[in-house]
């Protein structure tokens, strides 16, 4: 049974053409898939199908977590500058009408998740941008969900937060390990990522290929320079490299 999928789906903007498609994704339970591409190949397009943000011109969009069981974390993270980091997590539950006092010690455990213990009532400029992202992430799993959309989460961080967050995001999935989507530009880290990276064409994006991921999740030190994962990179590179990505 899948979690999520998209079935030939086309997405066509009025004065801009099509943006989508003809493009399929199936994601089963606790999978991890990454999608990679250039610009404007619509992997942002695919991922607003998935949450249900937009519908798609042409094809069908199937998603079968209930209401509050997709979370989504965007490249920026959108924090409400107002409120402070207990405030911002807790944010899901009470538009859920979930009680404050649970709420706010359900996002309490959600930042203890992410590293955060101690910065509850901070507020997002006094955060670093790495902080700030683990606030986001904090948010999305406040609600324990089925699916998780990451839309290039990293993109504005350093390469060292980079590295850290994204064995941050493994851990946490390990605990409750929701099927995840996550979208970038950088193959390395789509292969670190994911067990299952789709390679898709210049816009409108379509599959070019798909490469499978083998390894332990979450990844042991020294996973980055071993063979595997050196040749599995290589593998998706020539798929981008042949698709004609830039």
């Amino acid at each position: 049974m899948s979690v999520a999928a998209l079935n030939e789906v086309e997405v066509d903007y009025r004065g801009r053409g099509r943006a989508l498609g003809p493009f399929s994704l199936t994601l089963s339970p606790g999978e991890i898939v990454a999608l990679v591409g250039p610009s404007g190949c619509g992997k942002s397009t695919a991922m607003r199908l998935l949450a249900g943000l937009e519908a798609p011109t042409r094809g069908e969009v199937v998603r079968t977590p209930g209401r509050g069981e997709t979370a989504v974390v965007f490249q920026a993270p959108t924090l409400a500058p107002w409120l402070s980091a207990r405030a911002n997590a807790a944010l899901p539950l009470e538009l859920a009408n979930v009680r404050r006092e649970e709420a706010a010690q359900r996002a309490d455990a959600a930042l203890a998740r992410v590293g955060l213990a101690g910065s509850e009532a901070a507020r997002p400029a006094q955060l670093s941008g790495g902080m700030a992202m683990r606030v986001s992430l904090a948010r999305a799993l406040v609600t324990e969900p089925r699916l998780l959309l990451l839309d290039e989460p990293f993109a504005a961080l350093d390469e060292i937060t980079r590295r850290a967050l994204a064995d941050d995001v493994l851990k946490l999935w390990a605990a409750s390990q929701p099927a995840i989507v996550f979208v970038t530009h950088n193959v390395e880290e789509a292969v670190y990522m994911a067990s299952r990276v789709v390679v898709m064409t210049p816009g409108p994006g379509r599959t070019a290929g798909e490469v499978e991921v083998t390894g332990p999740t979450p990844r042991p030190p020294g996973f980055r320079t071993t063979a595997g994962f050196r040749a599995t990179a290589e593998r998706v590179s020539d798929l981008l490299a042949k698709a004609g990505a830039p």
